[in-house]
């Protein structure tokens, strides 16, 4: 080790990272596929963990090996900051890898040596992550990784795919949890044993966790602080849980090198281990230096800042941060399922909308029935399986399919989706989404894109045509995506602070309503994000939970934002405009997006380009593409 890399200058040891040495000697054994540490700063994970390994990848092991860390800047810190000096002052890896001169198949990046290759990649770059295998793969602080790579999934997960192909694949995953419920590694904790760290005491010898709730200390009324108040930050000491005794830092240093590793879990193939800084020995994680810094974060926390006490609890304590959320359980939503038939409207329901979120293999699609006062009833939820790259083919025709069909009204007409939102906001899927509102237009099908701006609106006017002229700008009548305000869209239906529109039961305006036999994950999917500080940040934003999937939420938010179309704007229709859709409804001449009413009473089968997974009714026969559709069936001013 080198100054440049560290403040311990020489031969590498663990003699004070004595928990590293252990974590390794068991991940390299054969049982084990991947090893996690979710751990406070200045444990050691870098140094003790990722440069030995590195060093022991290029000198012994010799495998091809991706270590991702959460953005390209970061890669190439580590590329200088630790890897370069690591090859530089080890005699037995400088001949290996040249880093001062320039080779063709050494680069900041990647890092070829006899035998294999290292590469660092960023978890912003998806070309990087899906583009190589190899045998080791590294993930350098996880909960700050990419969680929704363009469109195709967390990196991590898109990372781990690439070491699919070796039957012996290892994986290393470390890093500081973030906040409860959207921390990545704590949900690759929950998959391991998850070891602590146990140290005998003293004077009793019975062994025990480092806690931050037994540091104890002083406070001498001759003292009046303005931050510390009168407490004696130099008397902080460990108490013993088993016999009260206190340790300075000498001796908790001490019991540390005589420590243990505890599972808390059966082991099933995940090796998992739990660290504060109390397990640090560095000057600057002695106990007095932690307990100021924890009174100086109830202070600021007192003073109404809340971030000095969500970083202490990260990165100190190696905690995640419980941020409160009144959002209701799923269990609570699926026990307000209601009797009414999937694939039908409700009464006093009048208007049907669309939402559809785009993946690369297949379409999540919502319709919602509104009624006043923005009430609104699921109708159905579909997923259409097949392609979605390729323009009007895989999966597209079947979605015409479906947002072509009528739907049954309580009273016994036949009610069209009035409006659809689309989204487009995934590079690889906009072009095949354009292709397929261009031509259906008339039917009020809006290409989307998600601003997550506190601001922003939840329907506004769309963006420049992305269509271009003969003079190469922006086509008058040409395709304009719309964007949708999707944190107030959140706000609106989760509620940040004690709002929301989910929370609402009963009957009345604003109420969400659902059929009993929904899938059981569409709770889970509408749930599936809480607001929450930014990591590093003192700012709210919607946050997806670690390993969820939320689809469903965001069909839910286009389907609102397809309700507030110009001809459609649900949210402003008044008595008089109810009053007289309710009319024609019960007259059974309403078509409200303009379609010819379903001629056959058994749906279309699906095209070969996919299947359409619903446990409702089946969709009705497909309308002819590229047919001018009806006009008409709005109320004045609608």
């Amino acid at each position: 080790m080198s100054a440049v890399e560290s403040p311990y200058i020489g031969r590498f040891s663990f003699r004070i990272t004595p928990y590293f040495r252990w974590f390794l000697d068991r991940w390299i054994q054969p049982d084990v596929r991947k090893g996690v540490c979710r751990k406070s700063a200045q444990v050691g994970w870098t140094q003790s963990v990722i440069v030995v390994v590195l060093g022991f990848v290029i000198h012994i092991w010799k495998i091809t090996c991706i270590a991702m860390f959460p953005k390209d800047g970061a890669a190439r810190n580590f590329d200088r900051e630790k890897f370069g000096p690591l090859i530089e002052s080890t005699p037995a890896l400088t001949p290996l890898i040249p880093v001062k001169s320039r080779v063709k198949d050494v680069t900041a990046l990647f890092k070829s040596f006899p035998g294999a290759f290292i590469k660092f990649v960023g978890s912003n770059s998806i070309s990087d992550v899906k583009s190589t295998s190899a045998k080791l793969l590294i993930v350098e602080e996880p909960d700050d990784c990419n969680l929704n790579l363009r469109g195709q999934g967390d990196a991590i997960k898109l990372l781990e795919e690439r070491g699919k192909q070796y039957r012996d694949m290892k994986m290393l995953i470390g890093g500081t949890p973030s906040i409860e419920g959207i921390s990545s590694i704590d949900a690759e904790m929950l998959q391991s044993d998850e070891n602590y760290w146990q140290v005998p005491c003293p004077d009793c010898g019975q062994f025990q966790r480092l806690e931050w709730e037994q540091v104890k200390w002083t406070e001498s009324e001759a003292l009046n602080h303005p931050v510390f108040g009168q407490v004696v930050t130099e008397s902080a000491r460990f108490l013993c849980v088993h016999c009260g005794s206190l340790w300075d830092d000498a001796q908790k240093n001490r019991a540390i090198q005589r420590g243990k590793a505890v599972p808390s879990r059966p082991f099933r193939g995940t090796l998992g281990l739990s660290l504060n800084e109390l397990y640090s020995q560095g000057y600057n994680s002695r106990m007095q230096v932690l307990l100021e810094r924890w009174l100086t974060a109830k202070y600021e926390e007192a003073r109404g800042s809340i971030g000095e006490l969500i970083t202490f609890w990260n990165a100190a304590l190696g905690r995640s941060w419980r941020y409160q959320s009144d959002i209701p359980k799923s269990e609570a939503l699926a026990e307000r399922g209601e009797e009414y038939d999937e694939g039908t409207v409700p009464h006093p329901a009048l208007i049907i909308t669309a939402g559809v979120d785009v993946q690369h293999d297949r379409l999540h699609l919502h319709l919602w029935a509104w009624g006043p006062g923005e009430e609104a009833w699921l109708v159905t939820r579909i997923v259409i399986y097949g392609n979605t790259l390729v323009p009007e083919q895989g999966a597209w025709p079947d979605l015409d399919t479906v947002l072509a069909r009528g739907w049954k009204h309580a009273s016994g007409a036949t009610l069209h989706a009035a409006a659809a939102s689309i989204d487009s906001g995934d590079g690889q899927t906009a072009e095949a989404v354009y292709a397929f509102v261009r031509r259906r237009t008339a039917r009020r099908y809006m290409a989307t894109k998600g601003v997550a701006s506190e601001g922003k609106e939840i329907f506004s006017q769309p963006k420049p045509s992305v269509d271009l002229n003969a003079r190469q700008k922006a086509a008058k009548f040409g395709l304009k995506p719309y964007l949708v305000g999707t944190e107030r869209a959140k706000d609106l239906v989760l509620g940040a602070d004690g709002g929301g529109r989910i929370k609402l039961t009963g009957n009345g305006p604003g109420r969400l309503h659902w059929f009993r036999s929904v899938n059981p994950e569409f709770f889970e999917q509408i749930t599936a994000e809480i607001k929450a500080p930014a990591k590093n940040s003192k700012k709210r934003v919607w946050q997806k939970k670690a390993g969820a999937r939320n689809e469903d939420l965001d069909c839910l938010i286009l389907a609102l934002h397809a309700s507030r179309h110009p001809r459609v704007k649900v949210h402003l229709a008044g008595e008089a405009d109810w009053g007289a859709l309710r009319s024609q409804v019960l007259q059974g001449r309403l078509e409200l997006a303009g379609h010819a009413a379903a001629t056959e009473p058994d749906a279309a089968p699906p095209s070969d380009g996919g299947d359409v997974e619903t446990s409702g009714p089946p969709a009705g026969p497909r309308a002819g593409r590229g047919q001018a559709p009806r006009r008409g069936g709005f109320v004045k001013n609608w």
